[in-house]
């Protein structure tokens, strides 16, 4: 195969694999954005009571059993699985059933239906924080004289309290690595972690491994949870979240491009995608959900990548949307609908969206938006992942969601109008992301024709 024919090489969506405040899945997502329903609800995992926001958009216990979804001999590692993990190895499954893949975790010792040496992954992580009740529980063993805590005692006995793999449970490459031994992906692997937008990042990596040859197929997306004491604690610190008191409005509080917003709500999630060359699916008679034509990705000018002040990065978002639509050969007149982040957080939905008003002008007050955020909630390194689901279902059902609370989005260019869900013509959808540090991607899916 020639470099040039690698490079021309069609990439469609053959799978997808979201999860969660809505369940594991497209539908249960599907019918919530459509129905105009909301997964933030109150934090019962933990007592939230002393942080800023008491609710999250989080997965219910019942809505994710890891043991019932791995394969029956890979079970004992699930104990060296956090949250991240579980809900990584979940929307994989979730997005190899989608795609009627064959694979070593689906059905040992069945031939699977690429080889594996021509299946990549590429996910997404987040910084995992380790678990409050393991970690305390080994650090009370290092009390000193005083009743304070001892590091000399910590370094002597301490750490040898926690369990012997403790470590494997907090390592963000290991989201992939269990991917990809349950489902034996021998192609290209990596692990990307730019907050928000890694999802993005990673689907932009798999695009670049199927067009240069080195695979014909990639799981790829994102995952992340950061509902715990330490993911609110460091969500708090960079002044990113929303006050939401016990028994307070969690949905209301979440205002994407409202200059009035306080700040975000916290979700769980993220997706994972089957990414597949064209002539791939097409050998083996699987559905094209959607094609995947554009990616480009750009550092921003962040002047505070604590608290995220993107004041000076609407430019470098707006190159990152010009990029992938120049790689999709797309121009911004043929988008008919985008996905951004719309996280609700004043500073970020500012930037995001005088980029998007450079490239689509006045047209942008027409635009259809997703906004995701006020019914899943911002699930970190999964978002843009998770946004990408649901751009490529809304390619497939040729329909828009609901939009949940815009109140004021006039003010910043973008459309301001609620709506429930309704039927529209959808050629090119545009997904956008930046995360918390300045990275941005922008991807473009099309309409299988």
């Amino acid at each position: 195969m020639s470099k040039t024919s690698k490079q021309h090489r069609r990439i469609v969506i053959t799978g997808l694999g979201p999860v969660c405040g809505f369940g594991i899945g497209i539908d249960p997502l599907w019918a919530g954005l459509c129905a105009g329903e909301s997964a933030i609800r109150p934090i019962t995992a933990f007592d939230p009571s002393g942080f800023i926001t008491t609710v999250a958009a989080t997965i219910l216990p019942e809505q994710l059993d890891i043991r019932s979804i791995v394969p029956k001999n890979y079970r004992k590692a699930t104990k060296v699985m956090a949250r991240d993990i579980e809900i990584a190895v979940a929307a994989a499954a979730s997005a190899v059933n989608a795609a009627a893949l064959t694979t070593r975790g689906t059905a040992e010792g069945v031939a699977p239906t690429i080889p594996p040496e021509r299946v990549g992954c590429h996910i997404g992580a987040g910084l995992i924080p380790a678990d409050s009740d393991e970690l305390a529980s080994a650090m009370l063993t290092c009390r000193s004289a005083d009743g304070g805590f001892d590091p000399g005692e910590w370094g002597r006995t301490g750490m040898n309290n926690l369990t012997p793999l403790w470590l494997l449970k907090y390592l963000p490459n290991m989201l992939a690595c269990h991917v990809t031994i349950i489902h034996d992906c021998q192609g290209p692997s990596n692990t990307l972690t730019c907050a928000e937008v890694s999802g993005a990042l990673s689907m932009g990596e798999s695009m670049r491994v199927i067009r240069r040859g080195d695979a014909d197929a990639c799981l790829s997306g994102g995952a992340e949870s950061k509902v715990s004491y330490m993911g609110l604690l460091r969500q708090t610190f960079a002044n990113r979240l929303a006050a939401v008191a016990t028994g307070g409005d969690g949905v209301a509080a979440v205002r994407p491009f409202d200059a009035s917003a306080t700040g975000t709500v916290l979700g769980e999630g993220g997706g994972i995608l089957i990414t597949e060359t064209f002539d791939s699916a097409h050998a083996r008679g699987a559905r094209a959900i959607a094609e995947l034509t554009g990616f480009a990705a750009r550092q921003c000018s962040c002047i505070d990548t604590v608290g995220v002040d993107l004041s000076d990065a609407a430019q470098d978002i707006a190159s990152a949307i010009e990029g992938a639509l120049h790689d999709a050969q797309t121009q911004a007149s043929e988008i008919d609908a985008i996905v951004p982040l719309g996280s609700g957080i004043p500073t970020v939905d500012q930037a995001e969206a005088a980029a998007l008003r450079l490239i689509f002008g006045e047209r942008l007050l027409r635009l259809p938006l997703v906004t995701l955020a006020p019914q899943v909630g911002i699930c970190g390194a999964g978002a843009s992942a998770l946004a990408a689901c649901v751009a490529a279902q809304c390619l497939s059902e040729q329909r828009l969601p609901a939009r949940l609370s815009t109140a004021g989005s006039a003010a910043m260019g973008v459309e301001s109008d609620a709506r429930a869900s309704c039927s529209a013509t959808l050629r090119n959808v545009l997904v956008t992301s930046t995360g918390m540090g300045g990275q941005s991607a922008a991807l473009v899916l099309r309409r299988i024709s």
